[in-house]
C-alpha cells in the first residue's frame, strides 16, 4: 500500500516538473543535481536562519541552496526542477517520541478515539466484536478514557462483557492503565483472589470484585496474552504507519518504547528499501528481576547506542519509572490535592534499583531515556543520572529525560550540568490539560511543560519537541501552535508565560530534534551536505495568524530527496 502510495506521490509531482534547456556542456555533468526546487521560500534553519529561494538535491543530499537563478544554473539535461510557487519548504520534521506503529493498526484494532460517552465507548466494541469469531481477541488501540468520556472513568469488566461476551477484550490506554473483560482474565488465570504484582494492580471495587482495570505492571499479566501479529502483519502495519507521518511532513521519528520483535520487523522494511521514515528506536526491554539477566540483555551481541545507519538506528534504553498526570501516577513532590493518605503517585521500581539499572546500561556504552513526569520522579532521576555519571561520564551523551512534565527550574540546571536532553510534548496539553488541572489544580496546570523556561535554562539544542502519539495527536504543526500561544481546543491558555516564539517551536522538530540521534550533522537543516528530507508547505508558517498555525498542512514530503507524500 505504501508502495502504490509511494508511485503516485512521485507520478503526480511529475506534474509539477518542467524541464529546463540545458547548456551543451552540462548534458554530460554527471555532478548536476537530480532534482531542483525553484520560487520557494525556504527556511533553512542554519545558524543564521537563512531564507533561501531555491534548493538543490544531488544523490539524495542536499547540493546547494540560494536564488532560484542560481539553483537554475546547476541543472544538467536530466535534472527535474520542481516550481513551488511561492510555497514555504521546511526541513523535515522529526517527532522525538512516538508510538508510530499505532498509525498503521485501523484494520487490527478497535480504535476508541472518537468515543466520547461510555455508551459510545461500549458501541465501538460491540460493533468491532461482530466481525470477530467467539474467543478470538479483540484488542484496543490507544484512547484516553478519563479526559476522553463525559464519565472521566475507565469501563469496567462488566460492561465490556455486555457487548462483547464471547471474546477475550483487552483495552490498552497511555501505557499505564488498561482494561480487560472476564474472558480475558481468566484467559491468564487472573480472579479476585490473585496478589497484585509488585509496582502495580488490579482494581477492585469495594466489594473486592475485579473492576477489570488493571494498573501498571499488573497490564504485562494480560499484554503477553494476546496473540502476536504476523510477520506480513507487521511488515504492512509499519509501512502504513510510516506513510501516516510522512503526509504531515515527518521524515525521521524516535520511535518511543521498543520491542525486540518491532526492530526486527523496522530492520526487514529499512532493508526492502521500503521505508519512507527515518527511525531512531529507543528499545524497552522489561527489566527482569535479576540484575544478572538485565546485564546480559545490555551486553547482549555487543551493539550499544548509535549502531545503525541513515534509515534505522539504534537511540538508545528505555525505562519507565513513574505513571501521569492525568492517570494521577506521576510522582510528585507534594502530595496529590485531594488525597487523604499523603498520596504522591507511583514508581515502578525503587530508586536504588533504577540506578542499579541505569548503572549497568551505562556501563555497556547504553544511552539511557528514563519516562519521567513528576518533579519528585525528576530528583530521583536524576540522583540516578548522577551516580551514573560518577562511574562512567555521561555528559557527553546525552541521556534523556522523557517527558519531563512538570520538571523545575532547579532540576534543569541539574539535567544541564550532566549534558542531559528533555524531550517533552507540548500537545499532551491541548485536550488533557483540563483534566491536569483537576487532578493537580490550576498552578501545577500552568507550570506543565514549561518551554520557555527550558530554553532559558538548557539551551535549545538540548531539548526536542514529540507528540508520544498515539497518546496525543500526531500533527506537529498542532503541537507547534500550542507552543506558541499554549491555548487548548476551547482557547483556555495554560501557562502564558511558557510560550517560544515560532521559529523556536520549528527548531525543535529539527535542528534541535536532530540532536537526539547525534544526527545534526546529517539532517535537520537546509544546507549542503546533509540529508535532502524536506517538506512543502500549504502556507507561510512565519507569517500566518497564530490561529491558522494549526491549519498547516505538508503539500508535498520528500525523504532523501524522494517525494514520498503529495497532497
Amino acid at each position: 500500500m505504501v508502495c502504490k502510495l509511494r508511485a503516485l506521490a512521485i507520478l503526480g509531482a511529475g506534474l509539477w516538473f518542467a524541464g529546463v534547456a540545458p547548456a551543451l556542456a552540462q548534458q554530460g555533468d554527471v555532478n548536476a543535481p537530480d532534482l531542483i526546487l525553484v520560487n520557494g521560500r525556504v527556511l533553512t534553519l542554519d545558524e543564521r536562519s537563512t531564507v533561501a529561494e531555491a534548493v538543490a538535491v544531488r544523490d539524495g543530499k542536499i547540493l546547494a541552496t540560494g536564488s532560484s537563478a542560481s539553483i537554475k544554473a546547476l541543472a544538467g539535461a536530466k535534472t527535474r526542477v520542481l516550481d513551488v510557487s511561492d510555497k514555504t519548504v521546511i526541513p523535515g520534521l522529526i517527532d522525538t517520541h512516538a508510538h508510530f506503529k499505532a498509525a498503521g493498526l485501523a484494520d487490527y484494532v478497535v480504535t476508541m478515539g472518537r468515543a466520547k460517552t461510555v455508551a459510545e465507548a461500549l458501541e465501538t466494541i460491540k460493533a468491532f466484536a461482530a466481525r470477530k469469531r467467539p474467543g478470538e481477541w479483540i484488542v484496543g488501540g490507544a484512547w484516553h478514557p478519563p479526559s476522553q468520556l463525559a464519565e472521566k472513568r475507565y469501563l469496567t469488566r462488566q460492561e465490556i462483557d455486555s457487548v462483547a461476551p464471547d471474546n477475550p477484550v483487552y483495552l490498552r490506554t497511555v501505557g499505564h492503565f488498561s482494561m480487560a473483560n472476564t474472558m480475558a482474565l481468566q484467559t491468564v488465570g487472573v480472579d479476585k483472589t490473585t496478589a497484585n504484582p509488585s509496582g502495580g494492580s488490579f482494581e477492585r471495587d469495594a466489594a473486592g470484585e475485579l473492576t477489570g482495570v488493571l494498573v501498571e505492571t499488573a497490564i504485562d499479566r494480560v499484554e503477553k496474552a494476546v496473540p502476536p501479529w504476523t510477520e506480513d502483519d507487521e511488515i504492512r502495519q509499519f509501512a502504513i504507519a510510516e506513510g501516516v507521518l510522512n503526509r504531515f511532513g515527518i521524515t525521521s521519528a524516535v520511535e518511543g518504547a521498543t520491542e525486540a520483535r518491532d526492530i526486527r520487523t523496522l530492520q526487514k522494511l529499512a532493508a526492502s528499501g521500503k521505508a519512507t521514515l527515518r527511525v531512531g528506536l529507543m528499545f524497552r526491554p522489561e527489566p527482569p528481576a535479576d540484575l544478572t539477566a538485565w546485564e546480559a540483555i545490555m551486553s547482549g551481541n555487543g551493539a550499544a547506542s548509535g549502531f545503525g545507519d541513515d534509515w534505522l538506528k539504534f537511540a538508545g534504553i528505555k525505562i519507565f519509572y513513574d505513571g501521569g498526570m492525568t492517570l494521577k501516577t506521576a510522582l510528585m513532590r507534594d502530595a496529590y490535592p485531594d488525597s487523604h493518605d499523603n498520596y504522591r503517585g507511583i514508581a515502578q521500581q525503587t530508586p536504588e534499583r533504577l540506578k542499579q539499572l541505569i548503572s549497568i546500561c551505562n556501563r555497556y556504552g547504553w544511552r539511557v531515556g528514563v519516562h519521567v513526569v513528576g518533579d519528585l520522579g525528576v530528583d530521583q532521576v536524576l540522583d540516578a543520572l548522577e551516580a551514573a555519571d560518577k562511574e562512567k561520564s555521561i555528559r557527553d551523551r546525552r541521556f534523556v529525560l522523557i517527558h519531563a512534565s512538570l520538571i523545575r527550574p532547579e532540576q534543569m540546571e541539574r539535567a544541564h550540568a550532566l549534558g542531559v536532553r528533555i524531550d517533552f510534548q507540548n500537545v499532551f496539553m491541548w485536550d488533557k490539560a483540563a483534566t491536569v488541572e483537576r487532578f493537580l489544580g490550576r498552578a501545577t496546570a500552568d507550570r506543565a511543560v514549561p518551554t520557555r523556561t527550558l530554553i532559558a535554562k538548557m539551551g535549545l539544542d538540548n531539548l526536542g519537541a514529540g507528540t508520544d502519539f498515539p497518546v496525543n495527536p500526531i500533527d506537529p504543526f498542532l503541537n507547534m501552535y500550542i507552543m506558541v500561544t499554549r491555548k487548548d481546543p476551547n482557547g483556555n491558555v495554560y501557562g502564558a508565560a511558557e510560550a517560544i516564539s515560532r521559529e523556536q517551536a520549528l527548531r525543535l522538530y529539527t535542528s534541535a530534534a536532530a540532536r537526539y540521534t547525534f544526527e545534526e550533522t546529517r539532517k535537520g537543516t537546509i544546507e549542503p551536505g546533509k540529508l535532502a528530507d524536506l517538506v512543502v508547505l500549504s502556507a507561510d508558517y512565519m507569517a500566518v495568524p497564530d490561529a491558522q498555525i494549526k491549519d498547516i498542512k505538508a503539500d508535498m514530503t520528500l525523504v532523501g530527496g524522494q517525494v514520498v507524500f503529495q497532497r
